[in-house]
């Protein structure tokens, strides 16, 4: 018999989390280490080793890749339509049962109080048709589709891991009030000051040096107009962060150094008096967090994701979004000092949030006990940076 002043164990939360870069498996640690200790939490993943360090009681769960097919994945029925409410739903995949199995196979045996969906709108319906609550983080871009709207509607609740300033203008005034905004979630420390910075990568206090900085979800900058860039501004030292594509007609000049993946990114993007990038979400974050003059060029990504983040950024004063990289030194050159005439790093730093992780936890936790038990006062839920 159990001891009535006991409290009664918790139960798990799920979490999937989408292998694609390492932004969701960063913000998937960031909440999960602020969570209660005595919160179990089950992270289903097709990688384990994108993971910062997680916290006891959190474990990871391999599960196949939902979007690469198997060796054997047939190829007849590629020619059956897929339904408007799915998005990635191939037929024939022993892999993609295997992974449902198994998450249907945790909601049965273990009855999560929440499942985290970061992201994908067939485990978002999954966890409602199974009767499990989800989150669904809340993702920029063209998502009007039914697939996407299914998901957010049948949600507890929406999570979106950037400050509510870079809302798109079409979510409505009742699904914000669904939202927590959690700016900056996933990004693990302060940003170093530029000093302390420049002083560990020995760069000299007057150089002028410009980042171009490529996230790890995609094939990285063209190299070609980075050797415009450089070339059209020999005061400046540029360095390439990250992948780059090979042209084979680019010209590189002697200011212009490539550092490919460092695991120091933090030092650069302080360290820089302007910084080009694309709009990955941990990517914007550091930037905005380190307040520095910003050019962001969004890179393609399903449903216009960094399309609508970049833009996101530019009406909200933050950076200039430009549709791709100039292509002449003229243009570059005017990017360039529009860029620096128009900053205002206060407002860069306002929207960089802080302390998302803890906010972003407390009402999780804050929410699960709402819907699971009708005494739970209502909470807020937008988190003011």
């Amino acid at each position: 018999m159990r001891d009535l002043g006991t409290p009664p164990m918790r139960r798990p939360f799920g979490y999937f989390v989408h292998h694609q870069g390492r932004g969701h498996a960063e913000r998937c640690a960031a909440i999960v280490n602020a969570l209660p200790a005595d919160r179990p939490v089950r992270i289903f993943c097709a990688r384990d080793d994108i993971f910062p360090v997680l916290r006891a009681g959190a474990t990871i769960e391999r599960i196949p890749s939902l979007f690469e097919p198997p060796p054997d994945a047939p190829t007849g029925m590629d020619g059956i339509a897929t339904p408007e409410t799915l998005h990635c739903a191939p037929l024939g995949w022993g892999t993609i049962r295997t992974a449902m199995a198994r998450m249907a196979a945790f909601f049965a045996a273990e009855h999560p109080e929440l499942m985290i969906c970061d992201v994908s709108a067939e485990i978002a319906q999954l966890a409602r048709i199974c009767s499990v609550p989800h989150v669904k983080v809340l993702q920029h871009g063209d998502r009007s589709d039914p697939g996407h709207r299914a998901a957010y509607a049948g949600a507890a609740g929406l999570l979106a891991p950037f400050h509510a300033d870079l809302a798109q203008p079409e979510w409505d005034a009742a699904m914000r009030a669904r939202t927590c905004f959690a700016p900056g979630l996933g990004v693990a420390g302060d940003m170093p000051s530029r000093h302390t910075a420049r002083a560990r990568l020995g760069i000299p206090e007057a150089a002028q040096v410009a980042l171009a900085l490529s996230g790890g979800g995609g094939t990285g900058m063209a190299l070609a107009p980075l050797g415009v860039a450089a070339r059209s501004m020999p005061e400046w030292h540029w360095i390439a962060l990250g992948q780059v594509q090979r042209d084979w007609h680019a010209t590189v000049p002697a200011n212009l150094t490539e550092t490919g993946w460092v695991e120091n990114a933090a030092d650069y993007i302080a360290a820089a008096d302007l910084i080009v990038s694309s709009a990955g979400n941990t990517t914007c974050a550091m930037v905005l967090a380190a307040g520095r003059p910003w050019i962001v060029v969004p890179e393609w990504r399903y449903f216009d994701e960094q399309v609508a983040k970049a833009r996101a950024l530019g009406r909200a004063g933050a950076a200039l979004c430009l549709d791709g990289l100039p292509a002449s030194a003229h243009r570059w050159i005017e990017a360039v000092e529009r860029t620096i005439a128009a900053h205002d790093p206060e407002r860069q730093r306002l929207l960089a949030g802080s302390d998302a992780a803890p906010q972003a936890a407390d009402w999780l936790e804050a929410l699960a006990g709402r819907i699971w038990h009708e005494d739970v006062p209502q909470q807020r839920t937008v988190i003011h940076a």
